[in-house]
């Protein structure tokens, strides 16, 4: 006859810190897994253990990674706040870290004004935030904590005086491509004088933007960027030549045109050919009819010749720098933009009295007549009280732009294929 008392009893003692009761690994083991796991997440997750002799199935391997706790941290007095794609252009989630230790606080469905700021209330004790030129966080931010300071984000607002300065260097490519050689007048240089007469045209009879679009059939972006143009050389582009393979042989083809300017092409291609040119004879006439062969250095695209200007004047090399200065000295306009960027990076350096300095810097900036540099002003204005805050305080956003490139790493070993909720998981435990 059966004992019913003996069916719930337990008969072994329990091994504290070996296991716990209903599982069927040791405490050791799930450690091990939960940590592979945690970098790994699904099927890798899966995989590894095998080879180390732990077998377990994708889907343990996820919900040994949601098994693990998520670590409670409070609200710091310093954050960072930034949004990611999860569908680029479609779909963008908000990341909340400690900006100091850049660890993770919490991750937000949406990038939205009203999402933060319920977030904010809910997670009282923030004094200072941490953010890029996001509008909506801004306003996010001073209407839950009106007292906390935003700081701007040093690394965006240099980004933005970049895309400016190849912009105003683009505009001045007839004055600086001097130096190179000359920009030749063909269908595409009269289309563009042509436009820019027919709109200002309209512009001095009082007509609109928007109708200056729609009876040209332009767009209205395009009226804008002719609109702020005073003359029509300053659309003008260099030739964007590329490298080819006479590029070695140009300091000999110049000597020879020098001593013999009646060379033909086919005598300079036999004696390059001996030199081990192994092109064709088009290409070469080519080179000579673009004016590659007397000109001083071949003509770089506005992109190289704003690098130029942006990069460290100590770390250029002696044909950057001559190629610099002659860029630089084409025209007062672009002296004065070299002589503004350089200003402008002494302020990145941050400590007090910066926000004056920029005062002056703004306004400098304005007597010169650089159109993209006016509209780079006016959107340091817009967000002025940020940015003078990432000119002074130490602090800034580049542990959350660190944080999303590990962000992008979690969402592209999932491909997609896991919830937003096992997503966050992951980004908070990392």
């Amino acid at each position: 006859m059966r004992d019913v008392g003996c069916e719930r009893q337990t008969f072994r003692e329990s091994l504290p810190g070996l296991a716990e009761p209903y599982q069927r690994r040791t405490i050791a083991l799930t450690t091990q897994v939960g940590a592979v796991v945690r970098e790994f997440a699904g099927r890798a997750g899966s995989r590894l253990p095998a080879v180390l002799g732990v077998g377990i199935s994708r889907q343990t391997a996820v919900r040994s990674l949601l098994r693990l706790p998520l670590p409670v941290r409070p609200t710091p007095e310093v954050i960072g706040v930034d949004d990611f794609a999860l569908r680029k252009r479609h779909r963008y989630a908000t990341l909340i870290i400690n900006a100091v230790t850049r660890e993770r606080i919490d991750v937000l469905t949406d990038r939205q004004a009203d999402t933060l700021e319920a977030w904010l209330r809910a997670h009282p004790g923030a004094r200072v935030v941490c953010r890029d030129s996001n509008g909506a966080y801004a306003e996010a931010i001073r209407r839950a904590l009106p007292e906390a300071v935003q700081v701007g984000d040093r690394w965006h607002i240099w980004h933005n005086l970049a895309e400016t300065v190849v912009k105003e260097v683009a505009a001045h490519s007839s004055c600086w491509g001097k130096t190179g050689p000359q920009p030749k007048e063909g269908v595409r240089s009269a289309t563009t004088r042509e436009r820019w007469w027919k709109i200002h045209a309209l512009l001095d009879q009082g007509v609109g933007l928007l109708e200056c679009a729609r009876r040209l059939g332009l767009a209205l972006n395009t009226v804008k960027r002719y609109a702020r143009i005073g003359e029509p050389e300053r659309l003008l582009r260099v030739p964007k030549y590329r490298p080819t393979l006479v590029d070695p042989f140009r300091e000999h083809l110049r000597r020879r045109r020098a001593e013999e300017p009646a060379a033909s092409a086919q005598q300079l291609l036999a004696e390059i050919k001996e030199l081990r040119y192994t092109s064709s004879q088009n290409l070469l006439y080519r080179y000579i009819n673009q004016g590659r062969v007397e000109c001083d250095q071949p003509a770089i695209s506005p992109k190289r010749a704003g690098g130029l200007l942006l990069t460290e004047p100590g770390t250029l090399k002696d044909e950057q720098r001559e190629r610099l200065d002659a860029a630089t000295g084409a025209c007062h306009e672009m002296t004065m933009l070299s002589d503004l960027i350089r200003g402008f990076a002494a302020l990145l350096d941050p400590k007090d009295g910066n926000d004056q300095l920029l005062t002056a810097w703004i306004e400098q900036a304005r007597q010169v007549d650089l159109p993209h540099v006016h509209a780079f002003t006016r959107g340091l204005d817009y967000d002025r009280a940020a940015v003078n805050a990432a000119l002074s305080l130490p602090f800034h956003n580049g542990g959350t732009e660190g944080v999303n490139t590990k962000t992008k790493m979690i969402k592209r070993q999932m491909y997609g294929r896991a919830g937003f909720a096992f997503f966050c998981h992951r980004i908070l435990l990392g």
